[in-house]
């Protein structure tokens, strides 16, 4: 329930708790800005020995990671620079599914005072992603989990979606908008810039990224979790999965 300032010592049992052949069937990191504000740098880990018996029954368990940068980030050095950090992040990582958004990011905020201000912003902007990663890795499976302003997809999803030719086929993207990666894998880019999409300005999803949510509708999971912060407690899963297709037709 605590925080530990990271030093060098820390640092160092991170690395080698994160690369060490454990024993353990799962292992979490969280390592946050120390910042009284939200948003900031923060990184988040869920690792499991899927093999491991305490998974052998779930076959919707996944390992899963998230890099959170603060806004500023993106205005100040471009969607170009962050594309490249992605890239690159994306490259040493064994993926499925991925993806970059916009997203309501406040990991020392109490959730449950915040609930009702954070359902308003993720229904008055459908571009905002709102997370859990312990448990949407817990049910996620070889899944996507929507559509977003960098989409990567994994082998897996790519042939039940008729593959990198299905892709272009599909989605008529140009080019620039389809960019092939080492191991089978893709990365969809609907827009130079990620969309916020805010309904009270009367914004609307960009026709690429409704394509690409109407094209992913197929893969999308089912959100087994309820209880989740931003869920209206009286319709529950059904909130969920609204939201999570809320980009569809």
């Amino acid at each position: 329930g605590g925080g530990l300032p990271l030093d060098e010592a820390l640092w160092g049992q991170v690395l080698e708790e994160l690369l060490e052949q454990s024993v353990r069937s799962s292992y979490s990191l969280q390592l946050q800005e120390s910042s009284p504000e939200a948003g900031g740098y923060n990184f988040e880990y869920q690792g499991r020995r899927l093999k491991a018996p305490a998974f052998a029954q779930d076959e919707n368990s996944t390992c899963a990671v998230s890099f959170t940068l603060p806004t500023d980030f993106l205005r100040e050095q471009g969607p170009g620079r962050v594309r490249e950090l992605a890239l690159e992040l994306a490259r040493g990582l064994p993926l499925s599914f991925g993806y970059a958004s916009l997203a309501l990011i406040t990991p020392t905020l109490d959730w449950y005072a915040a609930r009702r201000t954070v359902r308003e912003w993720r229904d008055r902007c459908l571009g905002l992603d709102v997370a859990h990663l312990e448990q949407t890795s817990r049910v996620l499976g070889a899944r996507a989990r929507g559509a977003y302003w960098l989409t990567f997809l994994g082998p897996s999803l790519l042939s039940r979606l008729g593959g990198a030719e299905g892709v272009r086929q599909q989605l008529a993207f140009p080019d620039p908008a389809v960019q092939p990666m080492e191991g089978g894998r893709v990365l969809l880019m609907p827009s130079e810039w990620p969309e916020l999409i805010d309904t009270a300005n009367q914004e609307r999803p960009s026709p690429r990224l409704l394509a690409l949510a109407q094209w992913l509708e197929p893969v999308l999971y089912q959100e087994e979790v309820t209880g989740w912060f931003f869920q209206d407690p009286a319709q529950g899963r059904e909130d969920m999965r609204r939201w999570i297709r809320r980009l569809c037709p």
